[in-house]
């Protein structure tokens, strides 16, 4: 029979990715976690894990477990919850994009946690990296940019063009459109989270601008910060345009972003009962 402790040395391993992490997250020793797991895979009949000198990834055998087992974990929380005298919150694991802007995240975190019964965790990582962190059981749903051809369930939020920033009194600014030709000469800052990267740097090529870039940057924040300090323009969706920066069409860059959830079909049911989808869009609608 396989015991609980195991199956959540088992799920530590694949959140944290390392062993010492797994054992860190359990209060255990490295060697508990190491001999829970051998006596796991013994068990099972099979190995669940390739260890390497740097990482650990499940085998197809791991990745077959990793669905019943979050499912069984879950199963214990809530029935010493159906028994407590006060149910445990529901723990809701959230991935959430590097480019979706902070007042937005934090509006619908406020509105997900507020009524005191859903503990929520979150993940932070860049667009690409989101559906990784759903492939490997790391998080139930993520909020960011929706892909096309998305395989898991979607729920939309909100959809929106991509601008050309620029610092408040900028002589672009007051422009109802931006040309290609007005830019020549600007100074440019580069996002590198941005989504849609590749093609902001073919549209420009395209036209024959090759401006200076003055800024590479991982932090949208420092970016729109740089923006605000006169250093340079860059592209972005509308949404993280913030005080003192201004954003305005760009001829003939018509790309546009859908952003909303995407969920882990093994999580669906318990993240749709916790709220947390319903109160996201409600709190997006008192901020847009």
């Amino acid at each position: 029979m396989l015991e609980r402790h195991l199956l959540r040395y088992f799920l530590a391993v694949i959140d944290t990715g390392t062993f010492s992490g797994a054992a860190e997250l359990c209060r255990v020793s490295q060697p508990t976690v190491s001999s829970g797991i051998a006596r796991l895979e013994s068990e099972v009949g099979v190995s669940l894990f390739i260890r390497t000198s740097r990482r650990v990834e499940l085998t197809a055998a791991g990745a077959r477990l990793l669905p019943h087992a979050r499912r069984i974990e879950s199963e214990f929380v809530e029935a010493q919850g159906a028994v407590a005298e006060v149910p445990p919150a529901m723990h809701v694991r959230l991935g959430v994009a590097s480019t979706i802007a902070t007042p937005m995240v934090e509006a619908i975190v406020a509105a997900a946690i507020a009524p005191g019964d859903l503990r929520l965790e979150i993940i932070e990582r860049r667009p690409g990296e989101l559906a990784a962190l759903l492939d490997r059981g790391r998080v139930d749903l993520t909020l960011g940019p929706l892909g096309p051809h998305s395989r898991q369930p979607v729920t939309e939020l909100f959809g929106e063009p991509y601008l050309l920033a620029v610092p408040v009194g900028h002589p672009l600014a007051a422009e109802p459109m931006v040309s290609c030709e007005q830019l020549v000469g600007e100074t440019m800052l580069v996002r590198r989270h941005c989504e849609v990267l590749p093609m902001v740097s073919q549209f420009f090529t395209a036209r024959g601008i090759r401006p200076f870039m003055a800024a590479r940057s991982f932090s949208e924040e420092r970016v729109r910060a740089y923006v605000r300090a006169g250093l340079g323009v860059t592209v972005m969706p509308e949404s993280l345009a913030c005080e003192g920066v201004t954003v305005v069409p760009l001829a003939g860059f018509d790309s546009r972003r859908m952003v909303g959830f995407t969920l882990d079909p093994a999580s669906q049911p318990r993240v749709l009962r916790s709220g947390l989808i319903d109160r996201a869009r409600a709190a997006m609608d008192s901020v847009s």
